[in-house]
């Protein structure tokens, strides 16, 4: 069975997640999502947090490549990062990805965010039976608990990383705050699906 069939049959979903700047859309459209080391020798708008960066910068996938290597996903744009840029709504989108991607050969899952402390790194098809799905499609990560909060924003944080680039024919589509986003995401040169979904935004 296909690392994508076990996705889908566990959780019921067959997208997974990229959230990036609208301003990136004529690059991802050219030559895909690219992987951080990419992207910064291109012109590119940055939603990432510099402290963030810094630590993956130092993250290398064992028998693998650094992390910054890989172009990254998530199982769930419903994440603490879009919380986080909430009041940028209207500058970024959700690139949803076929979860066929999974199949890629040399496709690494983590189990929490890649760069969290007690990461572990694992092949796609060991690693999806690795995740903790009913902590990643949380809609709530906050507990009483410290430490199960720090703990479960890390595992709704999980990856699935691709060397290099994700081709732009895996995208299947894109989620936007309002129409005026939809406008500026389609006059940039995105020729997928666009819909308006104001509460993935936290509207």
């Amino acid at each position: 069975m296909f690392v994508s069939d076990i996705f889908t049959n566990r959780t019921g979903h067959k997208y997974v997640y990229n959230i990036t700047a609208i301003d990136n859309i004529p690059s991802i459209v050219e030559n895909g999502i690219l992987c951080y080391d990419a992207v910064r020798k291109l012109p590119h708008s940055s939603i990432a947090m510099n402290d963030v960066q810094a630590r993956r910068d130092r993250v290398t996938i064992p028998n693998g490549l650094r992390l910054h290597r890989y172009a990254n996903l998530y199982f769930d744009y419903n994440s603490p990062m879009l919380y986080k840029r909430k009041d940028m709504a209207e500058e970024i989108y959700i690139l949803a990805v076929h979860a066929s991607i999974l199949n890629d050969p040399d496709c690494i899952l983590s189990d929490r965010n890649a760069a969290a402390d007690l990461v572990k790194f694992y092949p796609a098809s060991e690693g999806i039976n690795q995740i903790d799905f009913e902590k990643v499609f949380a809609q709530y990560w906050t507990h009483n608990d410290p430490y199960e909060q720090i703990n479960h924003k890390a595992v709704k944080c999980a990856e699935i990383l691709i060397p290099h680039r994700i081709p732009y024919g895996y995208i299947a589509g894109a989620n936007v705050v309002s129409n005026m986003a939809k406008e500026s995401l389609l006059a940039a040169g995105f020729d997928k699906a666009v819909v308006v979904v104001p509460k993935a935004f936290y509207r």
